[in-house]
């Protein structure tokens, strides 16, 4: 205490009144703009914006059922992106505002230079509420607002062998023909800014129904072609007589005949496929740590998700939707995500996976009773006990009244 000077008990507490008096006439003559700028945030906002426009330049065929779509911004900036990484597009389909992710299927590299573009790949096999929308309306010339980028499925040299299967099913070929593209061009220009994935070695495992329809097929082939040392295609036709190649489904004996020992599986296609695949490596004795996969969408036919009861097939309750003082009542299926009931309303939801993971479309529930899909429940423990639920994958069991963010 040797080193304190005390004046006094009645001195240092009045004294505190002069400090307050003296913060009081600072604010008086203080500007009522805030001229405080912080350049680390105005950098990080520059080079990731949270919103833009971008213009498409270019529509192609990547099969005869899927479109490639090319979308340039109209600030000449795309935020940095790696392969496997998504596009998150906001959009207003009649009287619907919905959001959809896309994996980007163009390189990064394509995303710099003079002319920078993106490009996500579609398929329509069936009919479909948004694929039919971009295949009907998104023409050259469209401009659409989309947000970039988005998901953690990408190659990281710290954590990921050198020897990457990639593991495809239909369009879940995208965030391949990019990673494909972007080998191709850093084992080719020693100049390339970032080289990544310049000494990856990657062997793709495609499964798709017949040869005549093979998604991004021309691209990965091209892809293939620069970097024949690197770049391993391996097609696995399920329904094609003609075919000479490998037929079926991706079996655990197909993988094990183009595996090395120390490769990292990434794993990208549909629900039943990625069952399979989890299958398969789990006999095969690979880790978890080996298996990186994409977000896995909630199948539309909810009998297919593990514990969905059954008795709710069919039925419709009242949703209650709170946004602020604002306050909405909308039909809501019960085998239908809460999110797709607010989209269907025109009641704007931030989703972006819509698998459950990412928690964008984070919302409370104040009544009633849900079922949450336990394929993607990316929730934390905390909001679990505390009643959040992710709308994107979480399914109305009776009248529900739910807290949702304005947007």
């Amino acid at each position: 205490m040797s080193g304190i000077k005390v004046k006094g008990f009645f001195q240092d507490v009045t004294g505190v009144n002069r400090i307050v008096k003296a913060r009081e006439e600072s604010f008086k003559e203080a500007s009522s703009v805030n001229s405080q700028t912080d350049p680390v945030r105005a950098l990080a906002d520059a080079i990731h914006p949270d919103r833009q426009v971008f213009t498409v330049t270019k529509v192609y065929e990547a099969s005869p059922t899927a479109r490639t779509f090319r979308f340039e911004p109209e600030n000449g900036h795309i935020a940095p992106f790696q392969c496997g990484q998504y596009v998150n597009f906001y959009l207003t389909i009649g009287s619907s505002k919905v959001t959809r992710a896309y994996s980007i299927s163009s390189a990064p590299y394509q995303a710099r230079g003079e002319k920078p573009f993106f490009e996500i790949t579609i398929r329509r096999n069936r009919p479909y509420f948004v694929p039919d929308w971009f295949f009907e309306s998104v023409k050259e010339g469209s401009k659409v607002t989309a947000a970039l980028p988005f998901s953690q499925f990408y190659y990281e040299p710290l954590r990921d062998s050198d020897h990457i299967m990639a593991l495809a099913g239909g369009s879940g070929i995208t965030p391949f023909a990019s990673m494909a593209k972007e080998i191709a061009y850093e084992s080719t220009h020693d100049d390339a800014p970032y080289q990544t994935l310049k000494n990856v070695d990657l062997t793709i495992l495609y499964g798709s129904v017949k040869h005549t329809d093979i998604v991004c097929g021309d691209q990965i082939e091209e892809a293939r072609k620069q970097a024949p040392d690197q770049i391993h295609v391996v097609h696995v036709m399920s329904d094609d007589p003609e075919w000479e190649g490998e037929k079926g489904f991706v079996t655990r004996e197909i993988m094990e005949k183009y595996s090395t020992p120390d490769m990292t599986y990434f794993f990208c296609g549909p629900l039943p496929m990625f069952n399979m695949v989890k299958k398969n490596l789990t006999e095969m004795g690979v880790p978890e740590k080996r298996f990186r996969h994409d977000a896995i969408a909630q199948p539309s036919n909810v009998k297919m998700i593990p514990g969905f009861p059954e008795d709710q097939v069919g039925k419709t309750y009242q949703l209650t939707v709170m946004r602020g003082i604002q306050k909405d009542v909308i039909p809501a299926k019960a085998d239908e995500p809460v999110a797709v009931a607010l989209e269907r309303a025109a009641i704007p939801v931030d989703t972006h996976c819509r698998a459950g993971e990412c928690g964008f479309c984070r919302s409370q529930l104040l009544k009633g009773s849900i079922f949450v899909s336990p394929l993607g429940d990316g929730r934390r423990e905390m909001d679990k006990e505390m009643g959040w639920f992710h709308a994107c994958s979480s399914y109305p069991t009776s009248d529900l009244t739910i807290k949702i963010p304005i947007i």
